[in-house]
């Protein structure tokens, strides 16, 4: 039992140490739990085969953002670009920027054989996709990320499917046109894929990694219900989404219904501007994205994690920097 004056000094201590206590628990700018900024390493490199973030590491990082996401680009690159050297080279930039890396990204050309139907090319594009994951997991990124890829007995004007989503000064005759291969049957293709995909997710558990899947237009899973598809066949924790803001608009879907839709699923976010007919992905602040709405869903739907900015370049556009910049501003505004 206490004494009237040990229970009051007792308390008085604990006031004392109920500021440092109240800190304690808070989250540590830049760590977990809490909504973070981030910027995809490709703002600032091409898309090529051995494309070299270095450059835009000490750039992102010195424009001020939580976090930066990286992007192996081909599958060749794995043992020739990603180095023991190179690795080790960008880690100590990183820590020097007090950067995080929220997630490890997988560009189309090294991954895209994922959906094939033959299976050695499955198996190689499963071989690039744990290398990946080694590469995520050496840079303690907690996810590995890919955009869904397409059917390939799928093909159009371009090499980049999802990239054909508009007709420009076509002549009057010209018409929206995708070639559809001759036995093309949607339920085996589907369920090859959902098989592929419990592979991705069981070589990314190894690694001690989520696996997340975005979507693109003419892909696999172009929009939210797609992507709820996709989990009500795999129902793994392990399996979540990256939500491209930008692709789901252009698919004439409202991003903050679609984020409400993926709750519990929702790993990891891409944001861009998009202009009025929904057709080109402007400079931030220049389009119709609702990024206030966007951030009352994440909070409305308790989404921690990071919104990186990535942005499309067009002739004209203001210096890539000048966008980040605009980026962080308005984000910020909108996060309070």
């Amino acid at each position: 039992m206490l004494s009237r004056r040990q229970f009051l000094e007792s308390a008085a201590a604990a006031m004392a140490s109920a500021p440092f206590l109240a800190r304690a628990a808070e989250p540590a700018p830049g760590r977990p739990g809490k909504i973070q900024l981030g910027c995809v390493s490709w703002c600032f490199h091409n898309l090529g085969p051995a494309a070299d973030p270095e450059a835009a590491i000490d750039i992102i990082g010195g424009l001020g953002f939580d976090g930066i996401e990286l992007i192996a680009t081909s599958g060749g690159d794995f043992k020739t670009f990603w180095t023991d050297d190179r690795v080790g080279r960008l880690k100590r930039k990183l820590e020097s920027h007090k950067l995080r890396v929220p997630q490890f990204a997988l560009f189309q050309p090294a991954v895209e054989n994922l959906s094939s139907p033959r299976r050695d090319e499955r198996e190689e594009a499963l071989d690039h996709f744990e290398s990946g994951c080694r590469l995520a997991a050496r840079f303690e990124a907690p996810i590995v990320n890919i955009v869904a890829p397409w059917a390939r007995e799928l093909k159009g004007p371009t090499s980049y499917l999802p990239r054909y989503y508009e007709v420009t000064r076509g002549a009057p005759q010209t018409k929206f046109h995708i070639d559809i291969a001759d036995g093309f049957d949607w339920d085996r293709i589907w369920t090859g894929f959902v098989e592929t995909v419990k592979e991705c997710v069981s070589r990314a558990k190894a690694h001690g990694l989520k696996f997340s899947i975005e979507n693109h237009t003419h892909t696999l899973t172009p929009d939210s219900d797609s992507l709820l598809r996709l989990w009500d066949a795999i129902r793994d924790p392990a399996l979540g989404f990256n939500l491209d803001a930008g692709w789901i608009q252009l698919g004439r879907e409202y991003p903050p219904v679609a984020i409400h839709k993926l709750k519990g699923h929702l790993v990891n976010l891409h944001l861009r501007d998009i202009d009025g007919l929904m057709r080109s992905f402007s400079p931030i602040g220049q389009g119709v994205m609702d990024f206030q709405a966007i951030v009352r869903a994440l909070r409305q739907t308790d989404f921690q994690g990071f919104l990186s900015l990535e942005q499309d370049r067009h002739s004209g556009d203001p210096d890539m920097r000048d966008i980040c910049r605009q980026y962080l501003q308005t984000l910020r505004q909108c996060l309070g």
